[in-house]
């Protein structure tokens, strides 16, 4: 057998605990049902905050490690990993920092004006997906890594390429994994081109619904929508007018920004918050580790959650 670690699934999740396990001295295959860029990874607005995920410290610890290590990936100028300001306006009264502030770096509380009594600012890492993937794939395959397309009638499967198997599926694991908690997290953006926006806004109280503009290098995603148990991926002409008009309100030097296109993509949540845990294989010496339940965090949870994985399946 030439593979110690099989990692099911070629997300955000997957791709990262595969590079963390090679980087370890692991002979990994990564077994993906498609290509790395055409998961929902790809569809990800990819901004650093552990959004809609409830204060927990497993989750505290990912995403601070993910920061610190987006934030080393960004000085060192790797492709589409950008630190960016943030404003995030909150329109309730200000009861002192969030529950996620300490892995957050920098953020400091300002007076708000308006609707918004308090206005945080911090510096966000900011990752535009598709060079982030084909830059991920491209570490992995250079250290050694295989990557092999395919998918798994059962987890147990896995074990006939691999002692070890990660179960990084995401929304998959409801089936794979026989776990209910799992569902869809319906989200559309809207990408406009980029009229010169460097700073990341959020207005995630906004009563229409979750607000936020994210520039990039050439565009700006404009969001958006959390639909919890909404299957379909078509794009909803109505509702990418609304999001676009949110978003202008929310910064008016977006007004004549052309519109570029509408994404949809099905975030794989968990009720419960995301399943990190180890458990037996069928064989003696075989070990499954889960990883998934992420949610609309994966890219927020990463590499911090990466180094947990790569632990729970290389140790003893």
């Amino acid at each position: 057998m030439d593979t110690d670690v099989l990692v099911v699934g070629g997300g955000i999740i997957g791709l990262t605990a595969a590079v963390r396990l090679r980087e370890r001295g692991a002979r990994v295959t990564l077994l993906t049902a498609d290509p790395p860029g055409d998961t929902v990874s790809a569809v990800a607005a990819a901004v650093w905050y552990p959004s809609h995920t409830d204060a927990d410290p497993r989750v505290l610890r990912w995403a601070a490690g993910t920061y610190t290590e987006l934030g080393r990936q960004a000085e060192a100028g790797v492709p589409g990993v950008v630190a960016r300001p943030t404003r995030m306006l909150l329109r309730r009264p200000w009861t002192g920092p969030p529950w996620w502030a300490a892995a957050a770096g920098d953020l400091a509380a300002h007076p708000g004006s308006g609707p918004y009594a308090t206005e945080l600012r911090f510096t966000a890492p900011t990752v535009e997906m598709s060079p982030y993937l084909d830059w991920l794939v491209a570490r992995f395959t250079a250290a050694g890594g295989r990557i092999v397309t395919g998918r798994l009638a059962r987890l147990d499967d896995g074990f006939a390429l691999a002692p070890t198997v990660v179960n990084a599926t995401g929304l998959a694991a409801g089936r794979l994994a026989r776990d209910p908690a799992v569902h869809p997290v319906r989200g559309l953006l809207v990408l406009v081109a980029n009229p010169g926006l460097t700073t990341s806004v959020r207005d995630e109280e906004n009563p229409a619904g979750i607000t936020y503009v994210h520039p990039r290098r050439h565009d700006v995603v404009l969001g958006g929508t959390a639909e919890p148990d909404r299957w379909d991926t078509g794009p909803d002409p109505a509702t990418a007018t609304a999001v676009r008009a949110r978003c202008v309100a929310l910064v008016p030097e977006l007004a004549d920004a052309p519109v570029l296109g509408v994404r949809v993509g099905l975030r794989p949540a968990r009720h419960g918050g995301p399943r990190v845990a180890v458990q037996a294989g069928p064989a003696p010496g075989q070990r499954l580790v889960h990883a998934y339940g992420h949610g609309g965090a994966g890219v927020t949870l990463s590499w911090g959650c990466a180094d947990e994985v790569a632990g729970l399946a290389l140790s003893g």
